[in-house]
């Protein structure tokens, strides 16, 4: 008897697509908030121990991996990227902002499963 080859799921690639697409408007739209200076990241980054600097390398980064993540051959380095910035939300949540967190751990779990689900093609890509 033949073996039964199921054919590929057609769910997978619309997931895939439905998180980048969130991931890289949240993102886009935070880079647009620190990058045109809105009061309330101004506000926020003086919290910190840094100077406003930081608040345009993290809207740099956000913008890039925002884009790159829209881009499917190089979208698992740029969800890389933006895990990188929430990791560096999270702690700045914890030890300066003492706001909410639990957000940066919803966004940093999307983050994870955007990455895993496209491990093969980050491998590939790193020529790994």
């Amino acid at each position: 008897m033949a073996a039964v080859i199921d054919p590929p799921s057609r769910a997978l690639p619309i997931v895939v697509w439905v998180l980048r697409v969130l991931m890289a408007a949240l993102f886009l739209f935070a880079a647009f908030a620190k990058l045109t200076s809105m009061q309330l990241e101004l506000d926020v980054f003086a919290m910190l121990p840094v100077g406003q600097w930081f608040r345009y390398l993290v809207g740099l980064l956000e913008l890039a991996g925002g884009i790159c993540v829209l881009i499917p051959t190089i979208s698992g380095l740029g969800a890389i990227v933006l895990l990188v910035v929430d990791v560096g939300a999270f702690f700045a949540q914890i030890l300066f902002l003492h706001e909410d967190w639990i957000h940066t751990i919803v966004i940093g779990a999307i983050l994870a499963a955007l990455i895993y689900l496209q491990r093969d093609a980050i491998r590939e890509r790193l020529g790994l």
